[in-house]
């Protein structure tokens, strides 16, 4: 599986290269945004992992942008880290009731900041108990590359199986059909959307109970798919 994906919004060029040079020096992957538009378009398009969200921003202010993140159908429930120079309690309270999971205020410390990002990351993320995801009467070991239903081994070829981690990882988010096929067959299928399609229905009948009625693969009309675990 790739990096996880940081998105960096702010309008300061050399904090933007600071916060970025110190991200990918810990493994991740980062992208940049300078103002609010930018930043909403970037998160629709990219789907990070996390963003670090800036709150004086040219045009739209960094409220709006989470306000507008947390009203989204395919980016709702992508951690924020608001940051910036205001250090009043009041606007750490705004920021976190707009729906920010964490608040940081400028100046700050680099490794305080990997260090906050490291923990929402490992709050959000699916946790996977000894490398075995479980879900209805289906069992998958990530490590082994096998899948049981009903304690009964079921054979998936490798892009099904490469497609439902994808979508087990980013469980509870809506995953474009673009998004899917640069993350499981890469960028030289994209726009070849039907691929992705076929490869669900198979995976539907496969695993769900009634594929025409699925209860963990939901098809967002319009957009792509959404990992449901029946919880």
């Amino acid at each position: 599986m790739a990096n996880e994906k940081i998105l960096i919004v702010d309008d300061e060029e050399h904090i933007q290269e600071l916060i970025k040079f110190n991200l990918e020096n810990n493994g991740y992957e980062s992208l940049c945004a300078s103002d609010g538009l930018e930043a909403l378009k970037l998160a629709k398009k990219e789907l990070p992992q996390l963003i670090l969200l800036d709150v004086m921003l040219p045009g739209m202010d960094g409220y709006d942008v989470c306000k507008e993140i947390r009203r989204d159908s395919i980016i709702s429930n992508t951690p924020i880290i608001m940051i910036t120079a205001k250090g009043e309690e009041l606007d750490k309270i705004l920021g976190l009731e707009l729906g920010a999971d964490d608040y940081l205020t400028k100046p700050f410390s680099v490794r305080e900041l990997v260090a906050r990002v490291k923990a929402l990351l490992r709050r959000t993320r699916i946790q996977y108990i000894a490398d075995v995801f479980k879900f209805g009467n289906v069992s998958i070991d990530f490590q082994k590359h096998e899948v049981l239903k009903n304690d009964q081994k079921i054979d998936l070829t490798l892009k099904e199986f490469e497609l439902l981690e994808v979508l087990i990882k980013n469980k509870g988010r809506v995953m474009t059909r673009d998004f899917l096929l640069d993350k499981v067959w890469g960028y030289e299928y994209i726009g070849e959307t039907r691929t992705v399609d076929v490869h669900i229905r198979y995976l539907r009948k496969k695993i769900e109970d009634d594929d025409k009625k699925p209860k963990f693969i939901e098809t967002i009309r319009g957009i792509g798919y959404r990992f449901n675990s029946g919880e």
